[in-house]
């Protein structure tokens, strides 16, 4: 699951460097279907990397919130992604402050908004141009959090909150509130239902109910996404075809399935769990300052196309690695203990006063 990530994260960024238009064109100095004519092609499909995401992440929250109270699952939370994302914010505003004709820095109110990381809803400009997919994730954490694991996660809990949300996401779809569409998210709920599905696969063995659900998942993640993708967006990307679109969805639940029935498991490689560490910080950072590094390499020290796209995929790579190492590590843990001594956490949200888990 770790090394899926990574392609997850690869998929977007080569993406943003070489599969759409906007700013990207700028640094390059010209449109990447110029600079190259055939990765170009194939890049523009890497933003189905975000929905490839969101099937793992479904896989590996019901994963890591099993036999968790609501406080050890607010708490994890907290500590996985504020700490990297903080971080990345400042790099990233500096970056800003020092190169404005990649990108404009905010205004300081707006930055401020952004610490919180719900810039999304309160409409503020986003430091971070990956960040609206942190917001989906949230609240899928959220929906998760308050349905399911403040009861404590089970079988029979999971296969309801999947089915409900199913049901509630194509309703959505007919009423046209913009608070039900923020609430159930219909574009990305069948994807996180479908990752959902597969871990009870992983766990308990695979039943027809459960691969309806996944079947039913993936027949309304692919038409999400065919919809959504197909023709080109406000950044001049470039066409996708429909059948490629649906190949690619379909990849990304077979993967994660290949992974839910044991079929990976010799690849178990020590490697795979580093990759795995740097691909949050990685995908924080990697688009805006990877745009500043194609600047620099290419336009101002004359790089070639091709050798500044490796140094600069590298180089994201060696800063993520630098972040995880000197930030989530140190930094993650002291705050989730810093939230576990907080009174107020550990009483509304712990253990019973039995010491039990919360079922």
């Amino acid at each position: 699951m770790d090394g899926l990530r990574l392609v997850a994260a690869l998929m977007v960024c080569l993406y943003h460097y070489a599969g759409r238009g906007g700013p990207v064109s700028a640094s390059w100095h010209q449109t990447p279907a110029h600079v190259f004519p055939t990765l170009s092609q194939a890049a523009t499909y890497g933003c189905l990397g975000v929905q490839f995401f969101f099937v793992i992440s479904g896989f590996v929250i019901c994963m890591s919130s099993w036999g968790r109270t609501l406080g050890d699952f607010f708490r994890s939370r907290v500590a996985r992604l504020y700490p990297a994302y903080w971080v990345a914010l400042m790099l990233v505003t500096a970056a800003a402050v020092a190169l404005p004709v990649v990108v404009h820095p905010v205004r300081p109110d707006e930055f401020l908004v952004n610490l919180t990381m719900f810039q999304q809803p309160m409409g503020a400009s986003r430091v971070l141009g990956v960040c609206w997919t942190l917001w989906v994730e949230v609240r899928f954490y959220a929906l998760f959090a308050l349905l399911v694991v403040v009861r404590g996660v089970t079988y029979r809990r999971v296969v309801l909150f999947c089915c409900i949300w199913t049901l509630a996401a194509v309703v959505c779809r007919t009423s046209g509130n913009a608070l039900t569409d923020q609430l159930v998210m219909p574009d990305y709920a069948p994807f996180f239902i479908g990752g959902l599905a597969l871990y009870l696969i992983h766990r308990f063995g695979g039943d027809l109910l459960l691969w309806g659900i996944v079947a039913v998942s993936w027949l309304l993640g692919q038409s999400n996404a065919t919809r959504g993708l197909w023709h080109p967006g406000a950044q001049g990307d470039f066409h996708r075809d429909p059948w490629v679109i649906l190949a690619i969805v379909t990849l990304a639940f077979a993967a994660v399935a290949a992974v839910a029935l044991g079929w990976t498991r010799r690849a178990n490689w020590p490697w795979l769990v580093t990759a795995g560490a740097l691909t949050y910080p990685f995908y924080l950072v990697h688009e805006h300052l990877g745009w500043f590094a194609i600047r620099v390499l290419h336009r101002g020290l004359g790089l070639p196309a091709w050798p500044t796209l490796g140094a600069t995929v590298a180089g994201m790579l060696v800063l993520a690695w630098l972040i995880h190492r000197f930030v989530e590590k140190p930094f993650g843990p002291r705050l989730k203990r810093a939230l576990k001594r907080t009174p107020a956490l550990s009483r509304e949200f712990g253990s019973p006063a039995g010491g039990k888990p919360l079922s």
